[in-house]
């Protein structure tokens, strides 16, 4: 059974993404052991939006172009709007959460970032959540949309909005501690 303590994790963002969506699970799977990189496309620091405005910038450990699937246990996807919308439309980061979807690997995405997932084609037939304003989309690509603060299926973990984040991190935890989810 895999311990949160071994766990590697992804995270990918861009200009734009939730702040508090991006830092506060980052900082809680680093203290609970985790080892979590953070991936901007082009491996710089990317600037967050807080608010009404943007807020701090975070570092990033890696380039997208230096990622692989294989080398991570889970992935997470801050929300904000600006965020996944672009990432959305980058092929590389579609690929890459095939490639985590493929090998039954934990996918965690909060707030907006369900988008992606709906790019990616994972959500057909998946209970999921995701904020309010995407609950449409969700729907119409065939989730079974739920209002609910987090919700996990076969190992993909959403949620609403930064209300949600503690409850976001500890069903990541527990996914993560399952191991590989059968899709």
């Amino acid at each position: 059974m895999p311990r949160i303590s071994d766990a590697k994790i992804l995270m990918i963002a861009t200009d734009g993404f939730e702040q508090s969506e991006l830092e506060f699970p980052r900082d809680q799977l680093r203290v609970k052991g985790a080892e979590v990189a953070v991936a901007s496309l082009d491996g710089k620091p990317i600037k967050g939006w807080e608010g009404d405005d943007w807020g701090r910038e975070a570092e990033a450990d890696l380039a997208l172009e230096a990622v692989r699937a294989e080398d991570y246990d889970a992935l997470v996807l801050p929300g904000g709007q600006i965020n996944p919308d672009v990432l959305r439309i980058n092929d590389d980061v579609i690929e890459l959460i095939n490639g985590f979807y493929d090998q039954g690997k934990v996918i965690a995405a909060i707030c907006h970032a369900p988008w992606l997932l709906i790019e990616a084609g994972v959500v057909k037939g998946r209970t999921m959540t995701s904020f309010q304003s995407i609950k449409t989309d969700m729907i119409n690509a065939g989730a079974d949309w739920q209002d609910s603060e987090v919700v996990a299926d076969a190992g993909i973990v959403t949620s609403r909005n930064p209300d949600d984040l503690k409850a976001f991190v500890s069903k990541i935890v527990e996914e993560i501690e399952e191991g590989q989810h059968a899709r």
